[in-house]
């Protein structure tokens, strides 16, 4: 079983997955392995990619990467060049509201619509009903009138907000990053009025077997990718710095996260 590749977790754009596509097929040629760099586009599931067998590098939520039995071998982590990031590998949920609208603050929203990707997505679900949750207990009541979930992922976070059916919703940060530097038109349409705590950003992991040569090869060559001017301007459109190897337990506290008492959105 040869292994395949992807990076579709993080193809904000037409030309942002392309560029992906670009930067894993320079990284696959240097390390000398003759794996393909596969299509899997939505609405497929994401979750039925990371349960597949035959990943050697695939970008993977942190939360079913911290749960899966094996775990996944992480094999690096991005590098986020934006500032607010400080050169570390991880993330925010950043919590949006249409542009035009009137609120200025998480808690104006309160009394609206909360919209959700997937209850088991960290950065579209968990990760916001936990920074909601101390809201909630305060209160001692509900936050939000209604709750929509299903929006599968960012844009149809997006979608949802300027269609106005829901008032506040979630976006990854980076995902978030790559659309104001790659498609600005639509990162405009909504702004933040909140973010998360930062939390280990999703890496890219191999569900297949890997020698060591195999994966310091791979590390290797990412690394390089970020330092090469022949891919200079895929980096760039990336908002990549480079790549890291953290230690997997790292991404134990996504997992601590979804064990929480954490009310579910419909109860928030």
């Amino acid at each position: 079983m040869t292994p395949v590749a992807n990076a579709r977790m993080y193809s904000a754009t037409a030309s942002v997955r392309a560029d992906w596509k670009q930067l894993l097929a320079w990284v696959l040629a240097r390390a000398g392995l003759a794996w393909d760099v596969i299509d899997y586009d939505a609405p497929a599931p994401l979750s039925a990619l990371w349960a597949r067998d035959d990943l050697g590098l695939a970008m993977m939520c942190g939360l079913p990467f911290s749960q899966r039995a094996p775990r996944p071998t992480l094999v690096a982590a991005p590098l986020p060049s934006p500032a607010r990031y400080g050169g570390r590998p991880v993330y925010f949920t950043d919590i949006v509201v249409r542009t035009g609208s009137a609120f200025e603050t998480l808690a104006d929203t309160f009394g609206g619509i909360v919209g959700y990707t997937l209850a088991d997505s960290m950065s579209g679900g968990v990760a916001l009903r936990n920074h909601l949750a101390p809201f909630r207990a305060a209160r001692g009541a509900r936050l939000y009138r209604g709750a929509v979930g299903g929006l599968i992922h960012a844009r149809g976070v997006i979608e949802a907000l300027v269609e106005g059916r829901i008032d506040v919703g979630p976006l990854d940060s980076y995902y978030h990053d790559l659309l104001r530097r790659n498609e600005p038109a639509l990162a405009q349409k909504v702004r933040i009025v909140d973010s998360t705590e930062a939390l280990p950003i999703p890496p890219l992991v191999a569900t297949t077997p890997l020698t060591p040569g195999e994966l310091a090869r791979v590390r290797s060559a990412l690394q390089e990718a970020t330092r090469t001017p022949e891919l200079a301007a895929v980096t760039e459109r990336l908002l990549l710095a480079g790549f890291v190897s953290p230690d997997p337990a790292d991404y134990d506290v996504l997992a601590a996260i979804s064990l929480r008492a954490i009310p579910p959105f419909e109860e928030l």
